[in-house]
């Protein structure tokens, strides 16, 4: 391999120079994965199936994204020209920032809350503006109304939100949407499934409101990266201008179908995840640990000074937990995904060997019976 030259090289921009960085701690995830939030059992088996009726044909060429595209808008009961398929919701974010997010203009983010938002927001010349929860993490409402500027151009509301779990009203998201209506409002509804409250059918009227979609979660497709924006027609034509038309594989493209098609697959891990999370509460408020309640597949949990300890404690007992310490007024928090029943019993077992080696004692909140934020 040459040697790199000493010279400086070319420099990169100013806008990529400011962005934040984002370094998901993947490396070894071998054991129970309780800290993506994914689909921790499989996708459905009409997945793999489609799969195997990919041939080598059919991998020569470009995707076409509008026949599935127009599949998914009647599985969700749009028109085709509101749905937009994206690699990722990752990506539905880079394309919204892309769109809306000018030199003057400000994004209003509601934290703690899905780290992406930021990142991309980051690559714009925008000002972003965070909006601190309400005590237990509660949706700061009144705060974000009275931060609506006119240079307000995007707000970023992830319901449930990411990772506390923790909702938003409808009323209280149009209300939001009618006190904006020069800004988009995303309402980021990755964890639907677990939720089952939506404002997907209020896309076009008020005209600013945009919903996104998942299929990693309860769908079970994380690896294929599969996404899909909804808006009105007026403002889809621009997020369209600002996306690759190639984003989506033809392999992610043949799959989603089949995935969409099997509902039934679709309620029976969502039920799984439910009974499992109430358990897993339960067992929480035994052991006398701090928690927010959860409208989504995971649990944000109170382990305090000693979480760094837990997570390894937890590692050594293959199970992965997501520390969350680093968020805004998060510090001692850490995120443990919701699997299926029997995956739940398996992390609570470690959950309990684990606070009993680091030698964690409840906090005084806990043991006089105070909330569980």
């Amino acid at each position: 391999m040459r040697p790199e030259s000493s010279a400086t090289g070319p420099q990169p921009s100013s806008t990529v120079r400011r962005m934040k960085e984002y370094h998901p701690p993947l490396g070894d995830r071998s054991g129970l994965r309780l800290d993506f939030n994914e689909n921790t059992f499989a996708c459905s088996p009409r997945v793999l199936d489609a799969l195997g009726r990919i041939s080598r044909g059919d991998l020569t060429r470009y995707p076409e994204r509008e026949p599935v595209e127009r599949r998914v808008a009647q599985h969700l009961g749009l028109d085709p020209a509101q749905v937009l398929l994206t690699n990722g919701v990752d990506e539905a974010i880079h394309v919204l920032c892309q769109t809306y997010l000018d030199e003057g203009a400000e994004m209003l983010l509601p934290v703690p809350t899905y780290t992406m938002y930021e990142v991309y927001a980051s690559g714009t010349p925008a000002r972003i503006i965070r909006v601190p929860a309400e005590t237990g993490f509660r949706f700061p409402l009144a705060a974000l109304l009275a931060a609506i500027t006119p240079a307000t151009r995007l707000i970023a509301i992830a319901n449930p939100n990411s990772p506390t779990g923790q909702v938003a009203r409808r009323e209280e998201l149009l209300q939001i949407a009618n006190a904006a209506p020069h800004a988009a409002v995303l309402v980021d509804e990755a964890y639907f499934h677990f939720h089952g409250e939506t404002v997907l059918d209020c896309i076009g009227q008020p005209p600013n409101v945009i919903v996104a979609r998942t299929f990693s979660k309860a769908y079970g497709l994380a690896g294929l990266r599969l996404g899909v924006l909804c808006a009105p027609q007026a403002q889809m034509q621009w997020m369209r201008r600002a996306i690759s038309p190639y984003s989506v594989n033809s392999v992610a493209l043949a799959c989603l179908t089949a995935a969409i098609d099997d509902e039934d697959y679709v309620r029976w891990y969502t039920g799984e995840v439910l009974a499992a999370r109430t358990v897993f509460e339960a067992a929480l408020r035994r052991l006398g640990m701090l928690y927010v309640p959860s409208q989504a597949n995971f649990v944000l949990v109170n382990v305090g000074p000693t979480h760094r300890d837990f997570v390894t404690a937890m590692r050594a007992r293959n199970v992965l937990v997501r520390d969350r310490s680093s968020d805004p007024g998060c510090d001692g928090w850490v995120r443990i995904t919701i699997g299926t029943q029997e995956q739940t019993q398996q992390g609570i077992a470690a959950l309990e060997q684990s606070l009993a080696a680091i030698g964690w004692v409840p906090s005084a909140a806990a043991v006089s019976g105070g909330p569980s934020r």
